[in-house]
């Protein structure tokens, strides 16, 4: 039997909360945020008490074209210097470099250079060597590291498994469970969490929760990772993310019963800011396309097409998946 960790009533201290809505909501609009919108949410962040905040990618600019996406694609240290100046506060800077799509050994510089305080670095389970790698220069030079393997659903346990070896013997902080297609349920969360927290026991790594609301169960799955021992969370601002989004950073806050936390700033900046981003156009959050999609563990590139084009043959859209 799991051990729960907590209840409702309790504080964890151990908890981290990641605001990553500039990095996965970036992925709605192409980085297109201003600058206003940015330095709101910032301070936003500051004053709920957030731990973290993700400005974006390093994205290599050899190969994705600077004039098709905004900054935060790119997520350079002078830009976020722009914004957060020498960040003297308690919340750390994160940025996420993605295996083969990040040229990390020249665009990430000595820590002692950056405002970034962590890297995350994102990696499919066939590219595990050279995930450690990026791991291991960032932590030589000077930052906190975290590893997402995504897109766990559609892995071997064993392939998994031998992934958390590596992981519990790399310089790496923590390592988060993502449900990629958001195709996961509680039940499912909570064994795979368990598997990570025993892999990376001994090793006294986190174990982290990014999930996405496919079938609307992003906020539970990330509750019930929780539950069990998981202490780093990523939320974003109205679940803003690709496709059917992730789960809410409003939501997380107004759950975790820590008082260091603070709903109230981040829906005076949903007032500020999210409503406009909504009626200018932007589109994300749970729909039928979504749905069947995680429903039948596929990435949502189909579904994602599927909304821009106010595709609503939706059984044909299903019948389509399953003959894929």
């Amino acid at each position: 039997m799991m051990e729960i960790k907590g209840n409702m009533m309790s504080v964890r201290e151990d908890v981290r909360v990641l605001d990553a809505t500039l990095r996965d909501g970036g992925l709605v609009n192409d980085f297109y945020f201003t600058d206003d919108f940015v330095y709101d949410l910032y301070k936003a962040n500051l004053a709920a008490g957030v731990d973290y905040m993700e400005f974006g990618y390093r994205a290599d600019k050899k190969q994705f074209d600077v004039n098709k996406f905004g900054k935060w694609k790119f997520a350079e240290d002078e830009d976020i210097r722009a914004i957060v100046g020498d960040n003297d506060t308690d919340m750390k800077i994160s940025i996420m470099a993605d295996v083969g799509r990040c040229d990390y050994k020249h665009s990430i510089r000595d820590r002692a250079d950056s405002p970034v305080d962590l890297i995350r670095v994102a990696t499919y389970i066939n590219t595990m060597p050279e995930a450690i790698a990026m791991i291991e220069d960032a932590a030589a030079k000077g930052y906190e590291t975290t590893c997402n393997i995504m897109a766990i659903s559609k892995c071997q346990e064993r392939d998994i498994q031998t992934a958390l070896e590596m992981l519990a013997k790399s310089s790496v902080k923590g390592v988060y469970v993502v449900d990629s297609y958001g195709s996961l349920y509680p039940i499912q969360i909570r064994e795979i969490t368990d598997m990570y927290l025993k892999a990376m026991a001994e090793s006294e790594k986190l174990v982290g929760i990014h999930a996405h609301n496919n079938q609307q169960c992003a906020f539970a799955n990330t509750i019930e990772a929780l539950s069990i021992g998981a202490s780093m969370v990523d939320g974003t601002v109205m679940g803003m993310g690709r496709g059917a989004g992730n789960s809410s950073l409003e939501g997380l806050l107004g759950f975790l019963k820590n008082p260091k936390y603070e709903i109230a700033p981040v829906l005076s900046f949903i007032e500020k800011h999210m409503l406009k981003l909504i009626e200018d156009g932007a589109v994300w959050g749970y729909n039928i396309p979504y749905l069947l999609t995680g429903l039948t563990d596929q990435h949502p590139r189909t579904a994602i097409a599927a909304t821009k084009n106010h595709d609503t043959k939706y059984l044909d859209f299903y019948h389509m998946l399953l003959d894929d």
